[in-house]
């Protein structure tokens, strides 16, 4: 048993709790709303860089701390039943003695504090993907990552309601949305910088302007072809090469593959997607169809 705010419940089972989710879940369904139901398999509720860091995040403010640990025990016994990320606000449905509701917003990250993070890590994040996957070097991650000057809220920048009788500032159903969020990074990190109203993809533009920054200035003195010949002696084909049609995709293509529409804004700024010209379809730059797929594959897992 357990008090649920307005009275001791009686005790359901993980077995159960996880079979009244798959029923709610397939009614609603039916009435029109897909839902993100939080499935965890493991006894780790997040294991790569950017979940692990939104829960350790969450452990280290007291002001939530009495509050986590049954929020953790909702979370993984799938009591998440829909979980919604979007721009400054995340939306849930949780399986309690009832189905509650939780709305939590979260402030976007102050334009200062974004720039600063552009800064300290200009030059350093020339991926995307490894940006996503928290495969940067310690230094740019330790910037992004840090209580209080980093991505992560801090107490103050969240706001959270739930439709639960208990009157308690977080209740286990708010705490469970929030470890449920901290899931959900693992598999679609991007979501970070949706909630917080930032594009990573200016981290990448970053690097290119400081690389074009640093680049030496052209002195005026350069090899030609028949230099370079001469030099390495070797014989260069100089005659032009025609160039390969460009390898193209389309949105829709895109989309039936998988791919979040807002990731397109992304690999359009990060450079793995090129403007084609023609509406709604793209041109895959160098490198570009294995960027996608990696994602692709990574938010499959």
């Amino acid at each position: 048993m357990g008090y649920d705010g307005d009275g001791w419940a009686p005790y359901v089972s993980v077995a159960q709790r996880r079979a009244d989710a798959a029923r709610l879940i397939k009614a609603l369904k039916k009435k029109g709303r897909v839902c993100l139901p939080v499935v965890i398999e493991q006894r780790a509720i997040a294991t790569t860089f950017w979940g692990k860091k939104w829960c350790a995040n969450l452990e280290a403010y007291s002001d939530y701390e009495n509050r986590l640990p049954r929020g953790r025990t909702y979370a993984r016994n799938g009591s998440v039943v829909d979980l919604q990320i979007g721009r400054e606000s995340i939306t849930a449905l949780v399986s309690g003695s009832s189905m509650y509701e939780v709305n939590v917003t979260v402030r976007p990250l102050e334009p200062a504090k974004w720039q600063s993070i552009l800064a300290r890590c200009a030059g350093q994040v020339a991926s995307l993907v490894e940006l996503l996957q928290g495969r940067l070097s310690a230094g740019v991650m330790e910037v992004v990552a840090q209580a209080g000057s980093g991505l992560f809220p801090a107490p103050g920048q969240i706001r959270f309601r739930c439709s639960c009788p208990d009157g308690a500032g977080m209740c286990k159903h708010i705490a469970a949305t929030l470890y449920g969020v901290g899931h959900r990074l693992d598999r679609q990190p991007e979501l970070l910088f949706l909630l917080r109203n930032i594009d990573p993809a200016e981290l990448i533009q970053n690097a290119v302007n400081a690389s074009l920054v640093q680049a030496p200035a052209d002195t005026g003195q350069s090899l030609g072809d028949a230099d370079l010949s001469a030099l390495f002696g070797i014989d260069l084909d100089l005659a032009p090469q025609a160039r390969p049609e460009p390898k193209t995709i389309s949105a829709s293509e895109l989309t039936a593959r998988g791919a979040p529409v807002h990731m397109r804004q992304c690999w359009l700024k990060s450079g793995v997607l090129l403007a084609s010209g023609q509406r709604a379809v793209y041109v895959l730059a160098d490198g570009g169809e294995q960027a996608i797929a990696d994602y692709l594959a990574r938010r499959a897992v």
